[in-house]
Order: structure tokens, then C-alpha cells, then sequence
């Protein structure tokens, strides 16, 4: 069976994904999980299966801030504990879990592990979508068939764009710059510098004329799969703070051992009042990620049946360092984690 790190916050919807009279069901870390807001506003999370039948309490009906089961009527507020039985006295057998959640940075974030740990704590920093402008904004969500580690791979190794997006991330500049990758206290950090290089077509796209462009790609890791990119380029040899950057946050949580909720969202430091720019670059960015690395990560998860990624041996690059790090140290947390555990 495949470990998860548990301790931590989790991604597990957007905010505008949960609605006031409705009920979102999404598998989390293999779990079923039924997603409510009470009548604050707040969100709750509960297991979603009725410990009578075993019935989804997504399917049921939202009442007095409490979720109802459609099977047979039994009712639970946000606590988990059963406070409605048509059929006689509320015994102690009758309850579900509940998970600790937060709303922040436009997205709701759910703490699968111990719950006194969970106190205290919050998501990973993320204030740059906390007060931007819509006009400077967007999120999105796809849901994709493969490990979640594969996507996370993805997102570290960015040589892969050269190959698998030729026609808008493209251009070599990635294969020909070696990433720097520093590991601290708070996570991973990777920065491809690449100067005096040819421009990326997307870089054409967005105004950039010149011939030669110096640009720039940071990269922040932060466990267990929260990644943030800052990029941008200016015409070689002009002074890097005169250019535009771009800031997006790949999230990836783990739906089951093979698949995974794919969260991504985007803003800008210029054109923060231009919607139509805004929707240009946001159906660019959709594009890419659900026609080209969606399939190409599906395929590899397809192609490894279900082996663990380790046992294959993969044939290591060098552009591979930084998500093999990734891996070591996520590992390395997950194990101590389960040790701490067992104590």
C-alpha cells in the first residue's frame, strides 16, 4: 500500500468549488470525503460513507448546518457526531470523522493526519492570490490518472518543456542551463538562469522582440507537493528588475496511489487591469497542461503498471536532480513520520 505524508495541509478544492447548498464529494489521499459549508459559511469535512450502510453522506441532503444521509435519514453536524435518528436513540457507534480545514489563499486545505497536530499550524504561504485582482488572477483543476509524484517530477525537470511543448515553452534554453537546486529548512529551491539565449515562443507571444533574451526561473518546493514558479526574460543585457514576471503555483494532491487533483493558478507583476490578457494567458496555460503534460504523464503512469517508481531503476539524468531530491527528502519525511507513529 502506497504512503502518504499526513501531517500537512492538502490542497483539496478551490474555494468557489464548495457551495453554500451543495455538497462536493472528492477522494482524498484514498479517503472519501464529503465537503459542506455550514450555515457561517465555514467549511467542513467528514468522511464520506454512513457508518450504518455504508452509503455516500455526499448523496444525501444539506439541513440546520448538518449533512443528512439519503439512505436512511440519519443526520451529522461538522463534529462527525450523529445528531438526527429517525429510527430511535443516538447510539456511540453512531458517528463519522471529521477533518480539520482552512480557507485560505482562495482554496480550501484539509489536514488528513492526527488532528492535534494540525492545531496551530497552517497551509503553505502562499499571499501572492490572497488580495490580487481578479483581472490578474486565475486557478485551475485537472484531474489526472497517474501517480502524484509523477506530476511533481514534472514540474521539476523543466528540460521537458523543450521536447514535450516546442511550440510555446520551448527553445533549448532549459536543456543548455543547468538548474541550481538548494535544499533548506522550508523545502527545495531550483533556479535555471539562462542568459544570452534564444526566446521562448511563448516569450514571443507575450510582446518579447528581441533576438536574445536573458531569463530567469525560480522554482520553490515546499512539502509535499506544493510548487511555486517565478519566471520572466528581458532583452539581453538590460537589467533583469525591468522585466515581466509571471508567478504560478502548481499543486498537486494525492487522489488514490494512481491518480491525483491537479491545482494550478496564476498572476502577474504587469497588465494586472487587463482581463483579456489575463484570459489569453490563462487558456494558453490550460492548454498546455491538459493536452500536452496530462496524456504524457497519464501514459507514463500507464506504462510503470502500477510498479513503484524506484524499482524500475530509472535511468538517471542530470537535469534529474532536483526531483530526485524531492523524492529522497519526501520519502525520508513519510518514513519518519510512519516510525513516529508506531511509537
Amino acid at each position: 500500500m502506497m504512503a502518504f505524508l499526513k501531517n500537512c495541509w492538502y490542497l483539496a478544492a478551490w474555494d468557489h468549488e464548495i457551495q453554500a447548498s451543495a455538497i462536493l464529494a472528492r477522494k482524498i489521499l484514498d479517503q472519501p470525503i464529503a465537503f459542506y459549508r455550514d450555515e457561517a459559511g465555514a467549511v467542513v469535512a467528514l468522511h464520506d460513507r454512513c457508518p450504518h450502510r455504508f452509503a455516500p453522506l455526499s448523496k444525501g441532503k444539506l439541513e440546520g448546518g448538518a449533512v443528512h444521509c439519503g439512505y436512511h435519514g440519519l443526520g451529522f453536524a461538522s463534529t462527525g457526531k450523529c445528531i438526527v435518528n429517525p429510527h430511535g436513540p443516538i447510539g456511540n457507534n453512531l458517528s463519522v470523522p471529521s477533518y480539520p480545514t482552512k480557507e485560505k489563499y482562495r482554496g480550501i486545505w484539509i489536514w488528513m493526519g492526527d488532528p492535534v497536530l494540525a492545531e496551530g499550524t497552517e497551509p503553505p504561504c502562499l499571499p501572492f492570490f490572497e488580495d490580487i485582482v481578479d483581472s490578474a488572477y486565475s486557478n485551475g483543476y485537472l484531474r489526472g490518472e497517474a501517480h502524484y509524484m509523477l506530476f511533481v517530477d514534472n514540474v521539476l525537470d523543466l528540460t521537458h518543456t523543450d521536447y514535450l511543448h516546442p511550440d510555446t515553452l520551448g527553445g533549448g534554453s532549459y536543456t543548455r542551463t543547468r538548474a541550481t537546486v538548494t535544499e533548506h529548512d522550508k523545502g527545495m529551491s531550483l533556479h535555471w538562469h539562462c542568459w544570452n539565449e534564444v526566446p521562448q515562443p511563448i516569450q514571443r507571444m507575450n510582446g518579447l522582440t528581441a533576438e536574445r533574451v536573458d531569463s530567469w526561473t525560480e522554482i520553490e518546493w515546499s512539502a509535499p507537493s506544493i510548487m511555486t514558479i517565478r519566471n520572466g526574460a528581458v532583452p539581453a543585457g538590460t537589467p533583469v528588475d525591468e522585466g515581466k514576471s509571471f508567478l504560478v503555483a502548481h499543486i498537486m494532491t494525492p487522489e488514490t496511489e494512481a491518480s491525483t487533483h491537479y491545482f494550478f493558478a496564476a498572476t502577474r507583476d504587469f497588465a494586472r487591469d487587463d482581463a483579456e490578457v489575463n484570459s489569453k494567458i490563462a487558456a494558453n496555460r490550460a492548454k498546455i497542461f491538459s493536452l500536452e503534460d496530462l496524456p504524457m504523464i497519464e501514459a507514463q503512469q500507464a506504462r510503470m503498471k502500477g510498479q513503484e517508481f524506484w524499482s524500475l531503476k530509472p535511468a538517471l539524468l542530470r537535469s534529474d536532480e532536483g526531483a530526485v531530491r524531492v523524492r529522497r527528502r519526501l520519502d525520508e519525511m513519510i518514513r519518519m513520520e510512519a516510525e513516529a507513529a508506531a511509537r
